[in-house]
């Protein structure tokens, strides 16, 4: 029995994007289980236990002693085309082909998943957003170079940017984030002709990389109810005071960068010891509430929403964490960083205002906004991660001001300007 016409034309459009959902996807899986595996890491410091300082964690928390060196060390050597975080050399090379060979390639591909995966089993304070973005790019370009008349409709630009989509949708179980992001980040199109696309492959890449299951809202409900109004008033001086913060994270994280990675690849051995160093302290210091990519912290937060955190110094500690790891140019992310930031400063807020977990959501999106300038980005992400839709019209009010107020600090949005320091 033969296809009907229209039905085989749509297979043969729509079959080759599942394939390179279906690739990614598995690609990006063993990283969703590493980044599990952190996380039950992290229950056992103290801070989340509840419990004392054993040997065990205290070997935990020295463990960036021994980790920032060896990281440093291979940047600085053989795995030199492996360091920093992933999306900015995706965006390289979505606009210079040429560079692409070297910043997509296989190798260099494999040895950032290898870099990342060390640093976030140390517990180093990182997001993943850049290695399963870059995993999703490279895919793509290997796809491409083998069999250069697949998915042909597309040019090269926008598979790979479809593909970083999907890579970010696999490392989050977050499909329509990844189609965000694409088009407001790598593409700056919401055009139909790839925003279709762009979310087949991002549904496909997440139901394939997260079979292992995950809760409708990643880190908990925040079961809170606010009236519209009394959502926009406060999501005014949220949204500028963490938007601005999330500015100072980019800020700091960029000038971080152009300063500590040079030195980095001089002296990697004194720069890791020193970094170890200090990360370790901030992880005895916090008890551990600063170490991971910040969900582990957000999803205590939100289990335990009467508790009294120490404000000032935990924002201080995620603010110094992120920077001092990918600022020298460790492979990870800053979207859980920026996001636990906001989390932070907006349940202090709340804890001291009387606004519930409110001051939580309207911070995360806030701080996010701030540090990317993606403010439908991070809603959507604010949703997702700790869901109420009941917030939804603060959230946005609060991501717009704190994307508006970023622009105070940085003129250029953290990953472009990151982007161009590779030139």
């Amino acid at each position: 029995m033969r296809c009907p016409p229209v039905l085989s034309a749509a297979l043969k459009r729509l079959l080759p994007i599942v394939v390179l959902g279906l690739a990614v996807g598995v690609a990006c899986w063993p990283l969703n289980l590493l980044d599990r595996a952190q996380d039950q890491l992290l229950q056992l410091l103290p801070s989340f236990d509840g419990g004392g300082w054993r040997p065990l964690t205290v070997a935990l928390a020295c463990s960036p002693l021994l980790v920032m060196p060896l990281l440093l060390s291979l940047q600085a050597g053989i795995w030199s085309q492996a360091a920093g975080s992933g999306i900015p050399q995706a965006m390289v090379a979505l606009d210079q082909p040429q560079r692409a060979e070297v910043l997509l390639a296989p190798q260099a591909t494999v040895q950032r998943l290898m870099l990342w995966s060390v640093a976030t089993l140390a517990l180093l304070p990182l997001g993943r957003e850049g290695p399963v973005v870059h995993v999703g790019a490279a895919v793509a370009h290997s796809l491409r170079q083998r069999f250069p008349r697949w998915l042909q409709p597309l040019d090269r630009h926008d598979l790979i940017a479809l593909a970083g989509g999907a890579g970010l949708a696999a490392g989050f179980n977050t499909p329509f984030v990844g189609m965000v992001f694409v088009a407001e980040e790598l593409t700056s199109s919401f055009g139909a002709r790839l925003i279709w696309p762009t979310l087949l492959a991002c549904v496909t890449a997440a139901g394939i990389s997260n079979l292992g299951g995950q809760p409708e809202f990643a880190l908990g409900s925040l079961r809170t109810m606010a009236a519209e109004p009394w959502q926009l008033f406060w999501a005014i001086p949220l949204g500028i005071s963490a938007g601005l913060l999330g500015a100072v994270f980019g800020r700091l994280l960029l000038e971080t960068t152009r300063w500590l990675t040079p030195r980095a690849r001089r002296q990697p051995l004194r720069v890791g010891l020193v970094l170890g160093l200090l990360l370790s302290g901030l992880t005895l210091a916090s008890g551990g509430f600063a170490n991971g990519d910040g969900e582990a912290l957000m999803g205590w937060m939100i289990g335990h929403p009467e508790a009294d955190l120490p404000t000032a110094g935990l924002l201080l500690a995620r603010l110094i964490g992120p920077c001092l790891a990918l600022g020298a140019g460790v492979p990870g992310g800053l979207i859980d960083p920026a996001f636990a930031i906001g989390a932070v400063l907006g349940q202090g807020v709340g804890q001291l205002l009387g606004l519930g977990m409110m001051g939580l959501a309207l911070g995360m999106a806030a701080a996010l906004a701030g540090a990317t300038q993606l403010p439908v980005l991070s809603v959507v992400f604010a949703l997702r991660l700790a869901g109420d839709q009941q917030l939804l019209p603060g959230v946005v009010l609060a991501a717009v001001i704190g994307a508006y107020c970023s622009r105070l600090l940085m003129k250029k949005p953290v990953y472009h300007a990151l982007a161009a320091n590779l030139d």
